[in-house]
């Protein structure tokens, strides 16, 4: 018993104070998605316009969640979840709308963002399967090629910015 709590008190730390979680559903790549920590679960917003994608995570399936670090980026816990998807309007997607709310970084409509997301989008609640097995830190990588996108890389850096920054700092 004592061993079971601990494990969940480590999953609730180390999931409140990441940024990002790493998140593979159950037929789904893994994706890293920002969150918010409510009430004993991970809430997680996405899949429409603008907003974070949710392959894989269905309502009633199950999600296999990484906690990196914020500091290094080092796995610090893995946790089994239970998806479910809240209901829009709903007293439970109330209150996670509400904390999700001050989390959005960049909203372009900040003011009228919940209705979207009642609209448009999915509010997905991750609660940790209590008994699972916690996957602690271990020394492999978990490396994987990244997902492919449209997001594109900018240009090399023209040769001769080095110079012009290192003329900057002498004077």
């Amino acid at each position: 018993m004592t061993t079971e709590l601990l494990d969940a008190a480590l999953v609730e730390e180390a999931t409140k104070k990441s940024g990002l979680i790493w998140v593979r559903g159950a037929d789904g790549p893994e994706r890293a998605l920002w969150h918010v920590w409510h009430e004993g679960a991970a809430l997680v917003v996405g899949d429409g316009p603008g907003e974070q994608p949710l392959p894989g995570l269905v309502d009633g399936g199950a999600a296999t969640v990484t906690v990196r670090s914020k500091d290094k980026g080092g796995r610090i816990v893995g946790w089994r979840a239970k998806v479910l998807e809240l209901a829009p309007g709903g007293e439970a997607w109330e209150a996670a709308v509400a904390e999700l709310k001050g989390k959005r970084l960049n909203a372009p409509d900040a003011e009228t963002m919940t209705l979207r997301w009642g609209r448009e989008c999915r509010v997905v609640r991750l609660e940790p399967v209590r008994g699972a097995d916690v996957v602690p830190a271990s020394d492999g990588s978990l490396a994987a090629a990244p997902v492919p996108s449209s997001a594109v890389t900018r240009n090399a850096v023209p040769a001769g910015l080095p110079r012009l920054i290192g003329r900057r700092r002498k004077r």
